[in-house]
């Protein structure tokens, strides 16, 4: 579980179509730790002046992991642990899809910042909600017709890699998953279930 603050931007050392090499200043690090490179969470295989992840043709398709070249910079952040502050929202790591940058427009200090996304990304979107855009806890401003936007302040686009992205690359994007809960317990209440019956699929029970 993650927060989507950023602790470091890392480097893509070395990168195949199933291992990631990403060099960091982050220390602490152990093998077996989660760590979420761009909203992905990946598991460390390896430590050597950074660390190694392993990924599955699962996780290639659903991510912007595979258009990662050497040199690449990423977002990086430990897992959540008991003592954390909860600084952004509940992140699972666990990818949705990509969405596509549209538009960047600098406005004096802030940047605001528009994605194309399909509508089956857009109905866990809400005006004033929360996302994850490769891992970073963002607020939609609006959500748009075919995408939704945001606003940039100067810490966060200084301090993430989304100061190196361009119109027309490829985020990850993870929404907000309460809204996924919600979702899935009205369609049980439709499908005849009680609403404890929802909680205990959920596992809330």
């Amino acid at each position: 579980m993650f927060t989507g603050i950023i602790e470091d931007i890392g480097m893509v050392k070395n990168i195949s179509s199933s291992q990631i090499f990403i060099e960091t200043k982050l220390d602490d690090i152990k093998v077996g730790d989660s760590i979420a490179v761009n909203g992905v969470c990946l598991t460390v295989v390896s430590l050597c002046g950074g660390f190694s992840a392993d990924y599955s043709p699962a996780t290639d398709k659903t991510t912007n992991l595979s258009s990662l070249k050497i040199g690449s910079k990423v977002n990086l952040e430990r897992a959540l642990t008991l003592l954390s502050r909860l600084g952004g929202h509940i992140v699972s790591g666990h990818i949705d899809e990509t969405a596509k940058i549209s538009r960047i427009e600098k406005l004096e200090r802030f940047f605001r910042i528009v994605f194309f996304s399909d509508k089956d990304l857009l109905k866990h979107c809400v005006d004033k909600g929360s996302v994850a855009v490769d891992g970073i806890s963002l607020t939609i401003s609006s959500v748009l017709k075919d995408g939704f936007e945001v606003f940039i302040i100067p810490q966060t686009f200084n301090n993430t890699a989304l100061k190196y992205k361009k119109e027309n690359d490829d985020v990850n994007i993870e929404t907000d998953i309460i809204m996924k809960y919600l979702e899935k317990i009205e369609t049980l209440k439709k499908s005849g279930a009680g609403i404890m019956d929802a909680l205990r699929e959920n596992g809330y029970l």
